[in-house]
């Protein structure tokens, strides 16, 4: 019996999930993940047991999910949701069949505890905690919080860029501003460390499913940026010569169009029309999480503030010559 199944080891999240377990945990009591088979050497040359889960494949779930009392279970990173649903099913129905005691499911944090949201991408989470009510398995689903190593990805950011075009909101939680500073300040996000996470993650594992059966949970910082306090950190710690980064607020045709048209990272209009979505549920406050302080408990310490992790990542970006996040990137 392997007390722990860690997927997802090779992404961010995952990989600092087990960061924290080969520091703490005997490996004898878990085993890694991954959907490339190429992986396994690198994960049993250090001892650890390898098993492959491809959520395309339900027969390697079949295998992978025998003899495993808690499942960690890292989301799909597809931003199709049909695609996304049809996966996770696979996992939950093969986790059944394989008797898993307890699944441990990476959500996100759009909209904090309440579950309203309309952002696309988080409707595909909330499909996933209902597959896993109905399944019967007991489970947590651990809404992570919106990592502040993604920042460009909001933004469309690159160490090259000089003037960041967003969608211009048509709805929010108080009469829209149309002034674009004021649109700036108003759009504000609960940015949260991907490192600690990942930790805060593994901590909350560890402790066992009996206090969080059948629950949702939120782990996340508490400082909340606006749009221009971190186009500020960004002007402060990475501008290029004497000319600041700008904001430009556009209509959502527009922003897709002129994104999609030179995007450095060679990333397709349909990602920046599922980005419209973010954007819109950002201007809702849904992207202001109250983390409650479960993170800072489990942590034991105050998580890092959202823009000393940005400053971090900026400085690191000007010494390494440029900011590379991965999902940024086609």
């Amino acid at each position: 019996m392997v007390q722990y199944l860690l997927t997802g080891v090779t992404g961010g999240l995952g990989a600092h999930v087990l960061e924290y377990f080969r520091a703490h945990i005997e490996p004898s009591t878990y085993a890694v993940a991954s959907s490339n088979p190429a992986k396994a050497d690198e994960f049993t040359r250090q001892g650890l047991a390898f098993r492959v889960v491809n959520y395309d494949d339900p027969s390697t779930l079949d295998a992978a999910f025998q003899e495993v009392e808690n499942l960690f279970f890292v989301s799909s990173n597809t931003f199709d949701n049909e695609r996304r649903r049809g996966q996770h099913q696979e996992v939950v129905d093969a986790a059944k069949r394989a008797g898993v005691k307890h699944i441990w499911y990476t959500s996100l944090a759009f909209g904090g505890h309440t579950s309203t949201s309309q952002v696309a991408v988080q409707q595909a989470h909330y499909m996933t905690e209902e597959m896993l009510r109905v399944s019967g398995i007991p489970y947590t689903s651990i809404r992570e919080g919106l990592y502040a190593e993604a920042f460009p990805l909001f933004f469309n950011w690159y160490p090259t860029t000089q003037t960041i075009v967003l969608p211009r909101p048509t709805t929010t939680t108080t009469p829209s501003p149309t002034d674009p500073a004021e649109l700036a300040h108003t759009q504000r996000i609960t940015f949260t460390s991907r490192h600690e996470l990942g930790h805060a993650t593994a901590r909350l594992l560890l402790r066992g499913g009996a206090a969080y059966r059948d629950q949702i949970v939120v782990l996340s910082a508490r400082e909340t940026l606006s749009f221009q306090q971190i186009v500020d950190l960004i002007n402060q710690h990475h501008s290029q010569g004497s000319k600041e980064v700008g904001v430009e607020f556009v209509p959502a045709a527009e922003y897709v169009a002129r994104n999609a048209a030179d995007d450095e990272g060679g990333k397709a209009a349909g990602f920046f029309e599922a980005m419209v979505s973010w954007h819109e549920g950002i201007a809702k406050g849904e992207a202001v999480v109250d983390g409650d302080g479960l993170m800072a408990e489990v942590l034991g310490r105050e998580p890092t503030r959202a823009s000393v992790r940005i400053e971090e990542l900026l400085r690191g970006a000007r010494g390494q010559g440029g900011y590379v996040w991965h999902q940024n990137y086609a």
